[in-house]
């Protein structure tokens, strides 16, 4: 099948080039020629595991091009993507700009028989104002469905390439059959293919993703309040995972959700609900706890050196907003450095690979460390904000060794209180009970 691609950053490029991989001829169109001109180089403007490899193997196989020109493409496509950006808006609102420019762009090219597919997250309403503006532009009815995106960073091609299920949304049979036939190849194991309305599709991204940051939030609020009360979240959190209808996933405590889909979606559905008159109470308590969260590890910071940090040195461990990713879009480690600054405090930083976006907001303001164990040397405390995998079996005895305090305050819970505490740290967590007993 002949795919068009409108928009090539993580949902568009990793789309795209799954879609190619499974022997399809894809076309990724982007209006920023610079961008173009480094994915044709080779570049990949993203960090995202087996991306690279995927790209050019496509690309050497003549399945996967690139282009600024909607003209020399769209004609001859039968299915148009519409993967770009729908950033925050002031009020918490999805910013449609991009949408309507890219359907200002395509309309002149379309040809009669095409299905245009929005991937990009967008508010409920959005597909059938994209059909009402393409028919006033085209003078014609054009088939638009709507295909929602469930990837997460760090595995998307995974994801992509092995889905829970796949979403569209349409009006009529024929796009329902296109779109089954593009993705069978990814649903061999007889994972579903759901097909709904327009409206229903748009929800369940929301809907999808504010369950799942209600779970991060409301766990994280346990964990808060085990500390308070003496119970380990650890304990609790195998103590109600095992009930088959709560289950383990999202149920770490940590320091915060961020990236770039729960924080600005959450926020997006709460906006669409205020346009119907209605009030998410639960999805503002939700945003708020994650607000709140991501000051957590600075609070205990600072309490334990009684509000003095200045001239204080602490490293920190990770950067993005969760690990296999360079992303740091509303990541906790942003929201801790600042803090940390405004404190006075001296910050060694190590990342796998996020340290170069971090740079670009903080400049000289840190000193960036190559290896993690670089970030701790002589620091008077670690922080741990990140769960890369080369965190999780460190040799603590070199650890002891290298900082000045063996000081950590871990806001993932990677390791054991006790055995921290047996080898000499003064270590803290969240939501963990820090006295050794007999389930230590």
């Amino acid at each position: 099948m002949k795919i068009v691609m409108i928009g090539t950053g993580y949902v568009g490029l990793v789309t795209g080039t799954c879609f190619a991989e499974s022997g399809n001829e894809v076309i990724c169109v982007d209006i920023d020629e610079k961008k173009i001109q480094s994915l044709q180089d080779g570049e990949i403007p993203i960090y995202e595991p087996g991306l690279k490899e995927q790209v050019e193997r496509n690309v050497k196989a003549k399945r996967l091009k690139f282009t600024t020109s909607y003209a020399e493409v769209v004609p001859s496509a039968q299915c148009v993507f519409i993967a770009v950006g729908t950033p925050q808006g002031n009020d918490g609102s999805a910013n449609l700009n991009g949408i309507w420019a890219v359907a200002d762009s395509l309309a002149p090219h379309l040809s009669k028989d095409v299905v245009v597919v929005i991937k990009s997250t967008v508010p409920v309403g959005t597909n059938r104002k994209l059909y009402e503006k393409l028919k006033e532009l085209t003078g014609r009815e054009v088939t638009v469905a709507s295909n929602p995106e469930f990837l997460k960073e760090g595995a998307a091609i995974q994801d992509f390439s092995k889905p829970d299920r796949v979403v569209v949304g349409v009006t009529d049979e024929r796009a329902s059959t296109v779109l089954h036939e593009l993705y069978q190849p990814f649903l061999r194991t007889d994972h579903p293919f759901l097909s709904m309305g327009l409206e229903s599709a748009e929800m369940t991204k929301y809907v999808a993703n504010c369950m799942l940051a209600t779970k991060i939030s409301f766990i994280n609020e346990m964990a808060n309040l085990c500390e308070r009360v003496g119970a380990d979240i650890n304990d609790v959190r195998r103590g109600i995972g095992h009930d088959q209808r709560i289950g383990f996933a999202f149920l770490f405590p940590g320091v915060g959700y961020g990236g770039s889909c729960f924080p600005k979606d959450v926020r997006a559905l709460v906006s669409v609900a205020k346009e119907y008159q209605m009030e998410t109470k639960i999805l503002n308590s939700v945003d708020k706890v994650n607000q709140l969260q991501k000051e957590v590890l600075f609070d205990k910071i600072s309490n334990y050196f009684d509000d003095d940090l200045k001239g204080k040195k602490i490293g920190i461990w990770g950067l993005s907003f969760k690990p296999g990713t360079d992303d740091i879009r509303e990541a906790p480690s942003v929201v801790l450095i600042n803090r940390l600054l405004d404190a006075g405090a001296e910050i060694h930083v190590h990342d796998p690979v996020a340290q170069e976006n971090v740079r670009e907001i903080f400049g000289d303001k840190l000193i960036y460390c190559e290896h993690h164990y670089d970030a701790i040397e002589s620091v008077d405390a670690l922080a741990i904000v990140t769960e890369w995998n080369e965190f999780r079996n460190p040799d603590f005895e070199y650890m002891k060794h290298k900082m000045k305090s063996q000081v950590i305050f871990d806001g993932r819970n990677l390791y054991s209180p006790g055995k921290m505490n047996s080898l000499g740290f003064y270590y803290t967590g969240i939501g963990l009970k820090t006295e050794n007993d007999f389930s230590s």
